[in-house]
């Protein structure tokens, strides 16, 4: 009977696929044979459960002690030192608060990181510093990219009057409140239908497929915190600009927001498998990575630009409820990501990872949207491709203050007081989103100047966020 064992059962029961089936099976045919291969069978599950406990048992010590010494060597294999940190460019150092300098100077010690840079709106974060921009050699980090994966700008420029803040302000707030959705509780009654949820992922991939029906549910909704959906004023300086608009003043509806349930969820599934897989020092634990080589890795790949994908078809029914519900007509988009990783060449020619934690691409002739705050403009930009900066730039304007100090410090009579003075029409949002709390936008553009070119700017009106 023993003669029947074959290593295919012992993989079965949870053998690893390395020498430890030999050595169990030369077990099974010198100690328990025929009668006994059963009871040998379940002695060998338990020295694969517990090896400790059978260091010392008669037939079973070789076996134990090579679990022992390979977990050993396992778990030694995933430890990481770090090494020398190398330079990092910064834009608007000034403007940079200590913290996050002190966060990329870790990031920059990771062995697997070739270059990096600050931009101008960086503050302290989780991982990687928001603001901060990292390329590393096949290799991609979780709290990298971020924890809203996609966290993206979408600004939609109408043909209709601009007149239509001023002469149908109400109209358009009630519009802002009845076709939008902010926080982790509200969603449609009615879920828009998208061909993203016929993509494989949902299917091949366990976490995906797990937070499937949340992503259908949630869908053209927004998170809470600093995301919005609000009309203002675009304003087109630049005569060659690529959305095929003259130079003037339209309407426009900017939106921000991310992956909502389905990034997070995606995000917190693979950070823990990358600091299980890659133990970092404990300053730079939270920087923990996935080979792109390795099954975890390819899968974080496939599963975070479903994510971005996710966050772009929730921009889009965003917009498209809104333009239906007043009946407005379109003329051009803007579009980016800002919490994301793309695969990009270096100037050799060698492939990197390139981790946008809210940063905006900027290669040369990209566009994007950088916003200001509540009171301040935002810019529509083209790229540079600014080699020291890794064709990036900021974000937005950045925090000054965190949260909880907003909290502490500025009240709701005061906030109100802010947007009334600049004709601000709020609806949602607390006092940590307070015009207050952000750096001056226009410091933060001038720091990146050599980064993107400014085609236009976009100035609020009318505001819609998660309630306080």
């Amino acid at each position: 009977m023993a003669k029947k064992i074959r290593g295919n059962h012992l993989v079965k029961i949870g053998f690893p696929q390395n020498r430890s089936i030999g050595i169990a099976l030369e077990i099974l045919q010198k100690h328990f044979r025929g009668n006994k291969v059963e009871e040998g069978l379940e002695l060998l599950t338990q020295v694969l459960k517990n090896p400790e406990h059978f260091r010392e048992h008669e037939s079973m010590s070789r076996l134990a002690e090579y679990f022992i010494d390979n977990s050993r060597q396992i778990e030694e294999s995933r430890k990481y030192r770090l090494v020398p940190a190398k330079s990092f460019a910064e834009f608007g150092s000034d403007q940079i608060d200590e913290g996050a300098r002190n966060q990329m100077f870790t990031a920059m010690k990771l062995p697997i990181t070739i270059d990096g840079a600050l931009m101008p709106d960086a503050h302290h974060g989780y991982g990687l510093p928001i603001g901060g921009v990292l390329a590393t050699r096949n290799a991609i980090i979780p709290y990298g990219v971020g924890v809203d994966i996609g966290c993206r700008m979408c600004l939609t420029v109408f043909n209709d009057p601009l007149e239509l803040i001023t002469q149908k302000s109400q109209q358009l707030s009630d519009a802002l409140n009845k076709n939008t959705r902010f926080g982790n509780t509200e969603v449609f009654e009615r879920p828009s239908d998208h061909s993203l949820f016929d993509r494989p992922e949902f299917r091949e991939i366990s976490v995906a497929k797990k937070l499937f029906n949340k992503a259908r549910i949630q869908i053209g909704s927004s998170g809470g915190g600093n995301h919005f959906v609000e009309f203002g004023r675009v304003t087109i300086t630049d005569k060659t600009n690529e959305l095929g608009l003259i130079p003037g003043e339209y309407l426009g509806l900017l939106s921000h927001s991310g992956s909502r349930g389905l990034g997070a969820g995606i995000a917190s599934y693979y950070s823990r498998i990358a600091e299980y897989k890659c133990q970092l020092p404990g300053e730079a634990r939270k920087l923990a990575w996935l080979d792109l080589d390795s099954e975890a890795g390819q899968e974080y790949w496939l599963a975070m630009n479903l994510a971005g994908d996710y966050a772009s078809a929730c921009h889009h029914d965003i917009h498209q409820r809104i333009e239906r519900a007043l009946k407005l007509s379109r003329a051009a988009r803007v579009e980016n990501h800002h919490n994301f990783a793309w695969k990009e060449k270096s100037e050799s020619g060698e492939e990197l990872i390139v981790h946008r934690k809210g940063a905006t691409p900027a290669g040369k002739g990209v566009l994007g949207v950088i916003p200001g705050s509540m009171t301040q403009p935002g810019f529509i930009v083209r790229g540079r491709g600014e080699v020291s900066s890794l064709q990036s730039a900021s974000h937005g304007a950045g925090r000054l203050m965190s949260r909880s100090k907003a909290k502490s410090v500025i009240g709701n009579a005061e906030m109100k007081e802010v947007l009334t003075k600049h004709n601000i029409l709020l609806s949602g949002g607390g006092v940590d989103e307070s015009p207050m709390v952000y750096k001056d936008i226009h410091s933060v553009m001038n720091a990146q100047s050599e980064l993107v070119d400014i085609l236009g700017s976009f100035h609020p009106a009318i505001v819609r966020m998660a309630m306080d």
